[in-house]
């Protein structure tokens, strides 16, 4: 429970990101960012079609 917690990262800033303000290293910072959503929504997505999987098979 709390791994999950330390997992997320609060980003103040919305998306999609101006970019056009932002710095080369604000620019790298945002790609980290969007990365780490992206791995964190793929496991969330993991675990979900673990549960229906888990779910077909035992129905059938």
């Amino acid at each position: 429970m709390f791994d999950d917690e330390q997992d997320r990262k609060v980003i103040a800033r919305e998306f999609p990101a101006k970019l056009d303000s932002m710095s080369v290293s604000e620019l790298a910072e945002y790609i980290d960012d969007l990365k780490t959503e992206i791995t964190r929504v793929e496991t969330e997505m993991a675990k979900k079609k673990a549960a229906a999987n888990a779910a077909d098979a035992f129905f059938k």
